[in-house]
């Protein structure tokens, strides 16, 4: 087993929307958590440098943005409160594609492969939101 995360998605939106949902606090708060009925705050100082913290239910993340280059590259770090794990990296890179935005994430620095494979867990229906807020609404 791998300790590093790499997940593929076709966003059915421009790399503006898509860049927004990864950076702007109140579209976050429409996906960004693995369990929907947990409360999510979220607060994002969207900058080289800024802190964003997330609490999703009991658990707290937070980091530190590494890289901003708007609307193609995000990088941060990642750390839960309440652990000595050492800060994991998420990356994020948006390029156009002829149906939408291709969306890679790069999660890594775990200590285990246990704990990747826990965060991917996390991750897919987090994905899975981001895909439905950005899915245009039926028009027929």
């Amino acid at each position: 087993m791998d300790t590093e995360i790499r997940i593929e998605r076709v966003l059915p939106a421009t790399i503006g929307r898509v860049y927004d949902a990864w950076t702007r606090a109140e579209l976050l708060m429409l996906w960004y958590c693995p369990n929907p009925a947990w409360e999510l705050k979220v607060q994002a100082d969207v900058r080289v440098g800024g802190d964003w913290v997330v609490e999703m239910g009991p658990h707290v993340v937070r980091g530190t943005y590494l890289e901003v280059e708007p609307p193609r590259r995000l990088v941060f770090s990642w750390k839960w409160d309440g652990t000595d794990d050492e800060p994991t990296r998420v990356e994020v890179d948006l390029s156009e594609v002829e149906d939408g935005t291709r969306m890679l994430l790069s999660h890594t620095g775990f200590a285990s492969a246990e704990d990747a494979a826990n965060h991917q867990l996390g991750w897919e229906p987090e994905l899975g939101r981001l895909a439905g807020i950005l899915t245009p609404a039926d028009r027929s």
